[in-house]
């Protein structure tokens, strides 16, 4: 790709997927400086010029630290912006706050609308990120967002890792049915569900499973996995009604507070998530993790979007 027109950015702390996309890319990371004072205040400054140039600012941001990492990527847009560059692309497959998307009580705010009028404000000229946790939040910008999905390296994993012939794939929830019914069609295998029942709000009393899973791999699908709580719950419940393992594949390993314990003391064969987050540290104490890597699909979006090519390619297709 010529370079004379185009600069990655990204920070410091976790590069290491923009690393993957700019060597796919056949980029180097541009040059640049971001640092905290002792009060904890953010300075960042540009090494080379950015005039006139399209700009992919690639944040990776994890479990934690979230907010530092949101008022990076704002400052670096801005920065981008007086700096006189052409167009700004922020590139966040994990969207921070997605599942604050809607007032689900009084006085609650809807923090996935202020993420994207930040954006905005700051100087940001296009979105690109995967598996949106739900993808009206594309309607809260006044600028594009391309939405990418994890499903065709997915899909590519599950071929070249699992006997994915005597598989199943299975939804956690009522919310990720839709998802884990569009995969089974892909692979042309059986779909079932686990329904929780709660007792009371953020307590499951007891999961059903709709379908049937009797000697089969069960492929658990969803877009995030937090705590991992509900994912050993239900790999418990399928190997109860006769599953032969459970793995989990999941888009965004966010991976807080006890999960790798979790993971750990589960029945869970395995986890693999997309790099989408950054989680090598965790698979050090975790010999269950393993990763996709989607960077390819990242670089050859951003190509696409250079070129003024179709996007819409990459939704079933993985990049060649």
């Amino acid at each position: 790709m010529a370079s004379n027109s185009i600069k990655l950015l990204a920070p410091d702390v976790h590069r290491s997927l923009a690393e993957l996309v700019a060597k796919r890319l056949g980029l180097r990371l541009t040059d640049a400086d971001l640092k905290r004072d002792p009060t904890g205040e953010v300075s960042f400054s540009i090494g080379e010029s950015v005039r006139d140039q399209d700009i992919y600012i690639i944040m990776q941001i994890g479990s934690g630290v979230v907010n530092d990492r949101v008022l990076e990527l704002l400052i670096m847009i801005n920065a981008c912006k007086t700096a006189s560059a052409r167009r700004i692309t922020a590139v966040i497959p994990n969207f921070p706050y997605a599942r604050q998307d809607r007032k689900d009580k009084s006085r609650a705010p809807i923090t996935a609308k202020l993420m994207a009028d930040m954006l905005t404000t700051a100087g940001c000229d296009h979105v690109i990120t995967m598996d949106l946790h739900a993808s009206q939040i594309q309607g809260f910008f006044d600028i594009p967002v391309d939405n990418l999905y994890a499903e065709p390296s997915v899909v590519r994993y599950i071929k070249e890792n699992v006997n994915w012939k005597e598989a199943a794939i299975i939804s956690p929830d009522a919310g990720g049915a839709k998802r884990a019914a569009t995969l089974a069609d892909r692979l042309d295998l059986n779909f079932a569900l686990i329904h929780k029942e709660r007792a009371r709000a953020n307590e499951v009393s007891r999961m059903v499973l709709v379908g049937d899973v009797t000697n089969k791999i069960c492929i658990i699908v969803d877009d995030m996995a937090d705590t991992c709580g509900t994912l050993g719950k239900a790999a418990e419940v399928l190997l109860d009604h006769g599953a032969k393992s459970v793995i989990a594949i999941v888009t965004h390993g966010v991976l807080s507070g006890k999960a790798i314990e979790n993971i750990n003391n589960s029945k869970l064969d395995k986890v693999v998530c997309t790099n989408t987050v950054p989680f090598e540290e965790k698979m050090k104490s975790c010999s269950k993790l393993d990763v996709v890597d989607v960077s390819s699909v990242l670089a050859e979006s951003i190509r696409r979007l250079h070129n003024g090519e179709s996007i819409s390619y990459l939704f079933k297709h993985y990049p060649l």
